[in-house]
C-alpha cells in the first residue's frame, strides 16, 4: 500500500507498507523533508511497525513521538503528517496526478445558477460520469451567498441588499456569508472524488485541497497560508475563505467532495458593511477591530488585473496536475436550471433558516 501527504507549509511524506494479521508490516517512510539525526528515520519506521491497522492519526503520531531520539529535528515533517500518510495508504487514497482534470470557465452566470452547478457537477463526479473538475466562476450580478446553516435575518440586511441591487442565495455548503461583486471577486470550485481526500480528517482536507492555490499565490509573490478552519491568509490579512460539501455516490458508494473558495480581488468595505450584519463577536474572534481590516484584497497585493490573477492560477494548476479545457454539458445545464427553479431561487430554500 502506498500513501502520500504534503504537510501544509512543509514537505511531501510518502509511506509504503503492508498489513499482516491486522498489523502494519514492512513500513517505509520517505520524502523530501529534512530530518536529523539520520537514525530518526529508522525510529519512525520502527514505531509504526506492528501498529494495529486501526490506529488513528493521533495514535500513530503518539507512537512516533515516543520513539524519536531526544535530539531529533524535523523540518517540513511532523509526526501527525506521517500518521496521515499512513492512514491515506490504508485507505488506498488517490493522488492529484492520478486524474485527468477538466477546467470549466464559462461566461458570467446568475448567482442561483452557480449554486446549482456546484451541486450538479459534483454529483456527476460522484457518479463517475464527469472527471475531477476545476470550475472558475464568472458572476453576472452582485450577490450575497450565505452558508447552508446560517440564519438569513441574522446575516443579511435587507435594506442594504435592496439599495445595492444584490441577489441573496444560499449554497449547499456550510460556512459564512460571501459578499460578491463581479469584478471584485474570484471564485472557484473543485469537484473531486472522495478517494482524493481518503485518510484525511474533515479539517485536514481543507488544507490539502487549498495547497495548490497557496502555490499559485506564491508564484505571484504572495506568501499565503491555510488558517484553520477555512481561511487563506497573509501577513496583511485574510484573502479567501473556503467551504465544503460531501456528496454520496450512487447506491451509497464512494462519493465526491465539493470544495469552493471565494477570494477577494478587490472590496468595497463600506458597501459590505451595509449589506452584511457582521457582529462584534465575529470581529473579536478574528482579532481585528473593524471589518475593513479583515480582508486584504489581491489587487493591492499583486498589482495584477483580476483576469491575470485567474490566468496565473489556472496555469499553476495545469503545470502541477495537468488540465484540459471542458464545458458544462447540455444535460448538466438542464439539470442545473431545473434546480434553480425548484430549489436555489426559491424563498423556501433561501430562508430555510429564517
Amino acid at each position: 500500500m502506498h500513501g502520500e501527504y504534503k504537510v501544509p507549509g512543509g514537505k511531501l511524506v510518502v509511506v509504503d507498507l503492508e498489513v499482516e494479521g491486522g498489523l502494519l508490516h514492512d513500513v517505509t517512510v520517505a520524502g523530501d523533508f529534512f530530518l536529523e539525526p539520520d537514525e530518526a528515520i529508522l525510529a519512525i519506521n520502527g514505531a509504526l511497525e506492528g501498529a494495529p491497522a486501526s490506529t488513528d492519526t493521533a495514535g500513530l503520531a503518539s507512537r512516533i513521538t515516543a520513539a524519536l531520539p531526544e535530539s531529533t529535528v524535523m523540518l517540513g515533517l511532523t509526526p501527525e503528517g506521517v500518521g496521515i500518510a499512513v492512514r491515506r495508504a490504508l485507505a488506498r487514497a488517490t493522488g492529484w496526478r492520478d486524474y485527468d482534470w477538466q477546467l470549466v470557465h464559462a461566461e458570467p452566470q446568475a448567482p442561483a445558477l452557480h449554486m446549482a452547478l456546484d451541486e450538479v457537477l459534483t454529483s456527476e463526479v460522484a457518479a463517475g460520469r464527469r472527471p475531477p473538475t476545476l470550475r472558475v466562476w464568472e458572476w453576472a450580478s452582485p450577490a450575497v451567498v450565505i452558508g447552508s446553516f446560517q440564519s438569513l435575518r441574522n446575516e443579511v440586511d435587507p435594506e442594504g441588499v435592496s439599495r445595492h441591487g444584490m441577489t441573496v442565495v444560499r449554497r449547499v455548503s456550510g460556512g459564512g456569508a460571501m459578499f460578491v461583486e463581479p469584478m471584485s471577486t474570484i471564485t472557484y470550485s473543485l469537484s473531486v472524488p472522495e478517494s482524493l481526500v481518503s485518510g484525511l480528517s474533515f479539517a485536514d482536507s481543507y488544507a490539502f485541497l487549498d495547497e495548490w492555490v497557496l502555490g499559485a499565490l506564491g508564484d505571484m509573490g504572495i506568501k499565503a497560508w491555510y488558517q484553520p478552519l477555512n481561511d487563506i491568509a497573509t501577513d496583511a490579512g485574510k484573502i479567501a475563505g473556503a467551504a465544503q460539501k460531501r456528496m454520496i455516490g450512487p447506491d451509497g458508494g464512494p462519493g465526491a467532495v465539493l470544495h469552493h473558495v471565494t477570494m477577494s480581488y478587490d472590496i468595497d468595505a463600506e458597501k459590505m458593511l451595509e449589506v452584511l450584519r457582521i457582529g462584534k463577536e465575529k470581529m473579536s474572534d478574528k482579532g481585528t477591530r473593524s471589518a475593513k481590516k479583515r480582508v486584504d484584497p489581491l489587487r493591492r497585493q499583486t498589482g495584477l488585473t483580476r483576469e491575470q490573477v485567474i490566468e496565473n492560477m489556472i496555469a499553476s494548476f495545469r503545470a502541477r496536475y495537468g488540465l484540459t479545457t471542458g464545458e458544462v454539458t447540455a444535460e448538466e445545464m438542464t439539470r442545473a436550471q431545473d434546480l434553480v427553479r425548484t430549489k436555489f431561487a426559491t424563498e423556501e430554500w433561501t430562508a430555510r433558516v429564517p
